[in-house]
């Protein structure tokens, strides 16, 4: 994997052999067929990972239940992964599910989960992959701020949803405040498919047409 630029939405997620605290592992080649959630976070043993990866593994089946799965990084060693893990088990009594990646630096960096700026581990990164090992999705959090969970299922089950019935999501769908649950048209790209949208769907204008799933 080249480090010269980091992938975009759109491109294949490169080809990387990772140690985990499940084992070898290899991406996205592992996920084959499935979609799959790459966060990674500052370091093991902190307050604000601890409480995301509660709330990741709180919210796993939900993803599992979309064909999704979820796996973590950080720049720590496996052992440590898998006595934090085995810590929050203990103490908070919430098992850790999914595995996570322990890296030296060069997949962070190459996978631009690196700020300088912010210091010298991994900002709270996202890439949302789907089942063919295309990267959807890209977010960034810095450290200081936790992850809303919830956001990233959501982005999940709306680009499957995208994917499946070749429409478009609106903001916050499926609360939208303008449209509540609907989903958006694309907008046509002529005239005469123009005119017909008006007729067959609801809107506001031919450009945008909306309708119910």
């Amino acid at each position: 994997m080249s480090d010269s630029k980091i992938p975009l939405i759109g491109e294949n997620f490169p080809e990387i052999q990772v140690t985990t605290s499940h084992g070898r592992l290899t991406l996205p080649a592992h996920f084959k067929g499935k979609w799959f959630v790459l966060f990674s976070h500052p370091a093991d043993f902190t307050p604000v990972c601890t409480t995301e990866f509660v709330a990741f593994a709180q919210r796993s089946e939900d993803f599992e239940k979309l064909n999704c799965h979820l796996i973590g990084l950080s720049m720590d060693q496996v052992f440590s992964h898998m006595k934090w893990t085995e810590w929050i088990n203990d103490n908070l009594e919430v098992r850790i599910p999914f595995p996570i990646i322990a890296d030296d630096g060069k997949i962070a960096s190459a996978l631009g989960m690196v700020h300088p700026n912010k210091g010298s581990n991994t900002v709270r990164a996202v890439f949302i992959i789907d089942d063919k090992g295309v990267i959807r999705m890209m977010l960034y959090y810095p450290q200081e701020c936790g992850r809303n969970i919830d956001e990233i299922l959501r982005v999940v089950r709306a680009m499957q949803v995208s994917d499946q019935k070749g429409v478009a999501m609106p903001a916050n769908w499926p609360e939208n405040g303008l449209i509540q649950d609907r989903v958006i048209i694309p907008p046509a790209t002529d005239e005469e498919t123009a005119k017909q949208r008006v007729k067959e769907y609801d809107h506001f204008d031919w450009w945008f047409c909306h309708k119910k799933l």
